[in-house]
């Protein structure tokens, strides 16, 4: 079927991609795993459980581990602030990868293509890792390697899928992680219980149907809780399934199938020289880290701010103005003019920018309300303007283009591009011990310091390890 390159395009009914997709879950093995994509996974791993600490104690998560203490249950898994409470798997799930996302500090796919808009790709890390934790719990005898094997399984998955859609997905409204996100969970929970044959397309069928998220709920908590509903649904499909139940076998595939359906097609032309596991995602294109907990948009136009601030010594009563030049892909979906909490901060240049003019700095202590809605925050984003920029715009989206300029009181104009590799990217990853600190930062305030060591330590060591579901044990707080 000849599908011209980047163009929207149906599924045609003969194509394979769910056998394939089933295929690969069922006879990867650890073995067959390139030690880059180990490393890497370790990265993400540790990565990933720092977040989930890290969203111990934000609302989001507060909310809905109270209301799973509330309705209880089958003693599955720990439930995430709740020390030694237990409760289903899959509402164990839910609060573990809302925490996750909680913060919007989780990882993003990276993709090559220059159709391809930011957003598009998910934030692949915390469904398949949530699964990963909550399924030992819950059946026991899963060792590291298994424990990696099925997290590296689901994020390949899930990867694949959201590289290989068209634009339109994430255009039309979709939030990939809560859509494709729940893949990934999936495939990390069926590979861990073992499901093949029917049961795991069966199974591939129902995440089709359970995958869901719309982008109007950026900046509120429902945009966390997709990312927990992704993780709950796709342990809730590989445990449907398991016990039989049924749903369509090619659910990937054909004019109502989950590319056609929620993604206006896919790309002919990636199916021609991609498969699952050839490349891996995580290796090529990769994955990028994020050092601020906010849309990942933001974070070359941060580090230029941060830049040009430090650099020229700018202190905040020097400014006057700012303008923030972009094309459609950042300044769409980074929406808030002004934000009003830090959640509408996550999604706002003006906030972010102001963090930076005031502070130096745009972690987690700044992307708190107390922060976000003080006096001076709320003045200087009054002086942040942005600007769609039609040559940005031009240039394509394989990289997140940007130009700042400050305007002095005192006459001076101080501007610089934001357009080389960012920083968390695979061409300027993160290094060791920069990640580490980033952890130890998420941790602060929910585990004591010796306790985020020990997390740590477990993460990066975590193949070497008999029992998976110790890994969980690491996050037993009581709030």
């Amino acid at each position: 079927m000849a599908i011209q390159k980047n163009r929207y395009a149906d599924v045609p009914d003969d194509s394979q991609i769910t056998a394939e997709a089933a295929e690969f879950i069922e006879q990867v093995r650890y073995e067959d795993i390139p030690s880059d994509a180990l490393a890497i996974g370790r990265r993400c791993v540790l990565d990933g459980m720092g977040l989930q600490a890290a969203g111990l104690d934000h609302e989001t998560t507060v909310l809905l581990a109270q209301s799973a203490a509330d309705q209880g249950g089958r003693e599955d898994a720990l439930l995430l602030g709740h020390g030694d409470k237990k409760v289903p798997a899959a509402m164990a799930g839910r609060v573990l990868g809302t925490a996750g996302h909680a913060h919007d500090w989780d990882d993003s796919q990276v993709s090559i293509d220059p159709d391809h808009v930011y957003g598009l790709l998910t934030h692949p890390t915390i469904p398949p890792l949530t699964a990963s934790l909550v399924i030992p719990q819950a059946r026991g005898g899963v060792t590291g390697k298994e424990f990696m094997l099925a997290f590296l399984t689901g994020f390949e998955v899930e990867c694949k899928i959201s590289e290989w859609m068209f634009p339109q997905h994430y255009k039309q409204g979709f939030h990939s992680s809560g859509t494709v996100g729940t893949f990934g969970a999936y495939v990390a929970a069926a590979k861990l219980l073992g499901l093949d044959g029917h049961k795991l397309r069966h199974g591939l069928g129902l995440t089709a149907s359970f995958a869901s998220g719309i982008r109007c709920n950026f900046g509120t908590m429902t945009k966390p809780l997709h990312v927990g509903r992704a993780a709950e649904n796709g342990i809730t499909a590989a445990l449907l399934a398991e016990q039989g139940y049924t749903a369509d076998k090619n659910a990937l595939d054909g004019p109502w199938g989950y590319f056609a359906v929620q993604g206006g097609g896919i790309s002919a032309d990636k199916l021609a020289c991609q498969g699952f596991g050839d490349p891996w995602s995580i290796i090529n294109p990769g994955v990028s880290i994020k050092p601020y907990p906010c849309g990942v948009l933001t974070h070359p136009t941060i580090d230029l701010m941060l830049k040009l601030v430090t650099e020229h010594d700018i202190q905040p009563d020097d400014i006057e103005h700012v303008v923030v030049s972009a094309g459609s892909n950042i300044l769409n979906p980074i929406r808030y003019p002004i934000a009003g909490n830090h959640l509408e901060a996550k999604f706002s240049l003006q906030a972010v920018l102001s963090m930076v003019a005031l502070a130096r700095k745009a972690g987690k202590v700044e992307f708190r309300d107390e922060f976000v809605q003080s006096e001076a925050m709320q003045a200087m984003q009054k002086r942040m303007e942005t600007r769609f920029d039609p040559d940005i715009e031009a240039l394509g989206f394989d990289k997140m283009r940007s130009r700042v300029e400050i305007q002095l009181k005192h006459g001076e104009a101080i501007s610089g591009d934001a357009n080389e590799r960012y920083r968390g990217g695979p061409e300027n990853p993160l290094t060791d011990n920069e990640l580490k600190d980033k952890v130890r930062s998420c941790c602060e305030g929910v585990l004591a310091a010796g306790d985020t060591e020990r997390l740590i330590n477990a993460a990066l060591g975590v193949t070497e390890i008999d029992d998976a579901a110790a890994l969980a044990g690491h996050l037993r707080v009581n709030l």
